[in-house]
């Protein structure tokens, strides 16, 4: 159990970073078309833009929240006074905000995906999986938030910066930090580090454009097709 431990939380990381990064090289570089969000707008659109929008901004809240919460040193909070109890409020609080926005906006786009016959039709099985598999992990993360509040000393949160901050520094014994992690975060983290696995092999590619394009979040309304 402990070497599976090691390399679910301190190799996969890794391998699942390196899918990341070459696989989606690879798919720009060999499969420039595939390279799109596949817009079913122009079949159905309904509430689409109600669900774009949750969902964006909650996972865009997400993302970033995660990304400063565990990457940000320990050191920085305490010299700024934060005390861990009070960042692991802050963090389940804006966490449960974005959280609930993003799975609303993920089940109306879910919901519209299986139950119109047209935009169903062109919905590949990939796609599928991945908005299942984004679902469970949002699940699961939303679910941390009860367990945390059963102990609010801020020593799990604790644990998991160090796991992150270690695995950025390619230190070798980030494992070790969450060993005692209880088995919810577990299978959260490895849901979560999977999503980069799985990555370059979906609609999700088109990220990488919204961040390369420098006028991406104030661009008007794409319109596919006037009524």
């Amino acid at each position: 159990m402990a070497t599976l431990h090691q390399f679910l939380y301190g190799i996969y990381p890794y391998i699942a970073a390196a899918i990341f990064l070459f696989g989606s090289l690879a798919r720009f570089e060999r499969e420039q078309y595939t390279w799109k969000t596949d817009s079913s707008q122009v079949l159905y659109r309904g509430n689409l833009r109600t669900g774009n929008i949750l969902f964006h901004v909650g996972i865009l809240g997400l993302f970033f929240g995660h990304l400063v919460g565990l990457l940000t040193p320990v050191a920085v909070w305490n010299a700024l006074g934060v005390s861990h109890g009070f960042k692991q409020a802050v963090a389940m609080a804006a966490g449960g905000v974005m959280g609930t926005m993003c799975l609303a906006g993920l089940l109306i786009l879910l919901h519209r995906r299986l139950t119109n016959a047209r935009v169903s039709a062109v919905t590949r099985t990939g796609d599928k999986v991945l908005l299942l598999w984004l679902l469970v992990t949002l699940l699961l993360g939303l679910s941390t938030i009860f367990e945390s509040a059963s102990h609010m000393d801020g020593h799990m949160m604790v644990q998991l910066m160090t796991w992150a901050q270690h695995l950025v520094t390619l230190r070798g014994d980030a494992a070790s930090y969450i060993a005692d992690a209880p088995l919810l975060f577990k299978a959260h983290l490895f849901m979560g580090i999977t999503l980069f696995a799985i990555f370059p092999f979906t609609r999700l590619v088109h990220v990488w454009s919204g961040f390369a394009s420098v006028g991406y979040l104030g661009r008007a309304w794409q319109l596919v097709r006037s009524r």
